[in-house]
C-alpha cells in the first residue's frame, strides 16, 4: 500500500441519505448507525444532520457528538451549516459539533435566482460564517451547491468563487452534482480543471445517481484527482439516490490500483442490512455487492462452469463481503445447481435419484414456485418417497371450496384401477372435506381407508409464507402403521399430495 493516493470516504446516509422519500431514523437508529459506519466500516467521515432542522434532530446529533467524543471521532463527525448569521454556528456549538459543511451557490443560476445576490456580497457572507465557526472552534468544508451545472454553464464564476475560498481557512472543497446530470467524462474533465488549479486544495466528490451513472462518475473523479468521495449506504438519498457507497468501493479497489480507501469491504452487507431495517429502504434484489441475487447463479451451465475451474467466477467474490456463493434452484437448474446445493447441505445423492430431484425442481420452477436450498431436503424425501410405490389411483382433480357460514366442501375426481370416478362432501376443514369424499367413494368399492393417527406440517427453517410445505401424515391400518409425505406451496394440497401416496400404498 506504500506510496498509494489516500481517498477518504464521506458517508452522508444520515443526511442526504435521509432524504430519501419516506424515511426517517430514530436518534438511536443515528446512533447505532454512526457507531456502525466509523467502528466497524471504517469510512473515513460520517455527516449526520442539517443543522436547525428539529429538536428530534439536535438530540440526535448530541447524541451522536457525546459519544464521538469519548471514541475520539469527534472530527470525523459533520454537520451540514448555512450562511445564515451565525445561527447554524449557535446550533452547532449547543450540539458540540466541531466540523461544518456550509452550503452555498456553486453556480451563478442559483446564486441570481434563489438569493438574488452578488458575487461580492455572497463571499462577504461566507468569509463572515467561515470566521465566526473558527472564532468558536469550528472546522469548515464548503459545499457548492449546484456546481456541476456552474462548471457547464458559469465557469467563470466557480472560479471567481474558488479563487476567493483558496484563500479562506478552510479544509475541503466539496463539489456536488447536485441534479445528477453529470456524464462519466464531464466528471473527469470538470474535477481535473479544479485539482490542476488548486493542487493544494482538498477537494471531495458528492455524485447523485438520476441517470444511473453515480458509480461511473464517481469512477471518473477519482481519476481525474479527487481527494475524497460522498457516498451513502444502499445508495439512499433524495430522487434517485447519491452514489451508493457498497458499489463504488467495489469499483475503486478493482479499477484504480493507484490509490487506497479504508473501507472495510467485509462490513459492508452487515451494515447494509441494519440501514435497510431501520429505513425501511428495500435493497433491490439485483443491486451489484448488497441485493440477495448478486451471488446467485441460476443458469445450469453456470455451475457446472464454476465445477470446472470457476469459470463464471470474477473479481466480485462474495467473500469480500462477507456473503457466500448460492446456487439457485428452479426451471433453469441442471445436475451441477443441484450438487453444488447438496455439497452446502453435505448431502450425497446417486446420478440416477439427482436426475429425479433435478426434473422435479423444474417441474416447481414451471409453476413459478420458488425453490431453496432449504428446501432440498423436503424435495429429495418427497421424490425418492414417490418413486418407492406404483401409482395405481390417482387424484386427477379435486375442487375445494371454503365460503363463511358454511361447511367447506370438496368434489374430487379419482382414477383408480383405470376408472374416473367423481364425488362430492363435506367436512370441517377443506382436507377433512377431502378424505370424507375419498371414503364415499372407497365405501361403494367396498374397502376401507386407514385411519388418519397424526398430521405434520414443516417448512424449511428460516422461510416464510412462500416456501414449500412438506405433510407428514401417519396413518394406521389394521395393525400397521405407516407415514406418507407430501410437497407443495400450499399446505392442503401438499396433505392431499401425501394421501394419493397412501392410496396407492394400501
Amino acid at each position: 500500500m506504500a506510496g498509494k493516493r489516500k481517498i477518504e470516504i464521506m458517508d452522508t446516509t444520515l443526511r442526504d441519505g435521509e432524504q430519501t422519500s419516506g424515511v426517517s431514523f430514530s436518534s438511536s437508529e443515528k446512533l447505532t448507525i454512526a457507531k456502525l459506519l466509523l467502528e466497524e466500516l471504517h469510512v473515513d467521515r460520517i455527516e449526520i444532520a442539517s443543522t436547525r432542522v428539529s429538536e428530534g434532530e439536535f438530540k440526535a446529533v448530541k447524541s451522536i457528538t457525546d459519544w464521538a467524543r469519548e471514541e475520539g471521532f469527534i472530527d470525523q463527525v459533520e454537520v451540514l451549516s448555512f450562511v445564515d448569521k451565525g445561527l447554524s454556528i449557535k446550533w452547532m456549538v449547543e450540539t458540540g459539533a466541531r466540523v461544518q459543511n456550509l452550503l452555498t451557490k456553486g453556480s451563478l443560476n442559483h446564486l441570481t435566482h434563489q438569493l438574488k445576490k452578488t458575487p461580492e456580497q455572497h463571499f462577504k457572507e461566507i468569509a463572515q460564517s467561515i470566521a465566526m465557526a473558527k472564532e468558536s472552534g469550528i472546522d469548515t468544508n464548503v459545499y457548492l451547491e449546484d456546481w456541476s451545472n456552474g462548471m457547464r454553464n458559469s465557469p467563470e464564476y466557480v472560479f471567481q468563487f474558488l479563487d476567493f475560498l483558496s484563500g479562506q481557512p478552510i479544509k475541503r472543497l466539496l463539489l456536488p452534482d447536485t441534479l445528477g446530470v453529470l456524464t462519466p467524462k464531464e466528471s473527469f474533465d470538470f474535477i481535473k480543471q479544479v485539482k490542476d488549479r488548486y493542487p493544494d486544495l482538498h477537494v471531495d466528490f458528492h455524485a447523485h445517481n438520476d441517470y444511473d451513472l453515480g458509480v461511473a462518475n464517481v469512477l471518473e473523479a477519482v481519476r481525474a484527482g479527487a481527494d475524497g468521495l460522498h457516498l451513502t449506504m444502499n445508495g439512499m438519498g433524495e430522487r434517485a439516490g447519491n452514489a451508493p457507497l457498497a458499489s463504488a468501493v467495489a469499483v475503486i479497489n478493482d479499477f484504480v490500483p493507484e490509490v487506497k480507501i479504508g473501507v472495510k469491504e467485509k462490513s459492508l452487507y452487515k451494515v447494509s442490512k441494519l440501514v435497510e431495517t431501520f429505513s425501511g429502504f428495500r435493497i433491490p434484489d439485483n443491486k451489484p455487492v448488497l441485493g440477495d441475487n448478486v451471488f446467485t447463479q441460476t443458469a445450469g451451465i453456470h455451475a457446472d462452469g464454476d465445477n470446472k475451474n470457476n469459470l463464471y467466477f470474477n473479481d466480485l467474490l462474495p467473500e469480500r463481503f462477507g456473503r457466500k456463493r448460492q446456487y439457485a434452484l428452479g426451471k433453469t437448474s441442471g445436475k451441477a445447481n443441484i450438487q453444488k446445493n447438496l455439497q452446502q447441505l453435505g448431502l450425497h445423492l446417486s446420478d440416477e435419484d439427482i436426475a429425479k430431484v433435478t426434473k422435479r425442481i423444474i417441474e416447481l420452477g414451471d409453476k413459478k414456485e420458488v425453490v431453496t436450498k432449504e428446501d432440498l431436503p423436503y424435495i429429495i424425501s418427497d421424490v425418492l418417497d414417490s418413486n418407492a410405490v406404483e401409482e395405481k389411483v390417482i387424484v386427477e382433480s379435486y375442487v375445494l371450496t371454503h365460503s363463511k357460514g358454511l361447511r367447506p366442501s370438496t368434489t374430487v375426481s379419482l382414477k383408480f384401477e383405470g376408472e374416473s370416478i367423481q364425488e362430492n362432501a363435506q367436512g370441517d376443514g377443506q382436507f377433512d372435506a377431502f378424505m370424507n369424499t375419498l371414503k364415499k367413494i372407497y365405501k361403494d368399492k367396498g374397502k376401507a381407508l386407514p385411519e388418519l393417527t397424526d398430521y405434520a406440517v414443516r417448512i424449511p427453517p428460516g422461510s416464510n409464507s412462500d416456501a414449500l410445505c412438506e405433510t407428514v401424515i401417519t396413518w394406521q391400518l389394521d395393525d400397521k402403521s405407516f407415514k406418507t409425505r407430501g410437497l407443495d406451496s400450499d399446505q392442503t394440497v401438499s396433505a392431499i399430495v401425501a394421501t394419493q401416496k397412501m392410496l396407492n400404498i394400501i
